[in-house]
């Protein structure tokens, strides 16, 4: 099984050009003004035009509002839904989705997993007491079970130093990373995007 990219907090043309060619399979736009990498609704429209086709456009939003999500959803093909969203919620939504979820210490993966059972697949990333998420921060990848790994996307605190061993001991469907690959908040590094990928691929070999 080859483990998919996920590339997060895109903002620019000339980095999603950058993403594609390095191999990404799903490129992230955050939809949520919190953050140091958000975009609004027209410039997702303007940078959604160099999207090729195949590569999936994910859309990141934090308890956001159905009119915005509508309004999103057009230039989108995939939801990232990264607050507090509750699963009927999230089933409201009109495009398929993944739920993230924070690795709280008090986390429970199998209830988790039952209840977002709708999602096409759950994002693990670190818990931070204030922010949703792209906190560069990592978590204890041994907290994740064998048997929840083909739904996994794996975030927090990716690089390309160390995406091979996470590959080697969870195996999750993807990876998932954002300031790993930047050279300040929202720009992205050709240079470290391609290491990222080609760690991917060396770990796909093993």
């Amino acid at each position: 099984m080859r483990t998919r990219i996920k590339f997060c907090g895109l903002t620019r043309e000339q980095d999603i050009e950058a993403a594609v060619a390095a191999g990404a399979d799903a490129l992230g736009f955050v939809l949520w003004s919190g953050s140091k990498r958000a975009v609004g609704l027209e410039r997702l429209a303007e940078l959604v035009k160099c999207v090729p086709p195949f590569v999936t456009r994910v859309g990141l939003c934090v308890d956001a509002s159905p009119s915005f999500i509508e309004q999103a959803a057009p230039h989108l093909d995939l939801l990232q839904l990264h607050g507090n969203e509750s699963p009927e919620a999230c089933q409201q939504v009109p495009l398929p989705w993944i739920k993230a979820l924070r690795m709280a210490s008090d986390i429970d993966l199998e209830r988790e997993s039952q209840r977002f059972q709708s999602a096409q697949g759950l994002l693990l990333d670190a818990w931070h007491p204030a922010l949703p998420g792209g906190t560069g921060e990592r978590f204890d990848w041994q907290r994740i079970p064998e048997w929840l790994a083909p739904r996994i996307i794996l975030a927090g605190g990716l690089d390309s130093t160390n995406v091979a061993s996470a590959i080697q001991q969870v195996a999750p469907y993807a990876v998932d990373v954002s300031g790993g690959i930047e050279s300040a908040p929202g720009i992205k590094d050709a240079q470290r995007m391609r290491d990222f990928a080609a760690a991917v691929n060396a770990a796909d070999q093993l």
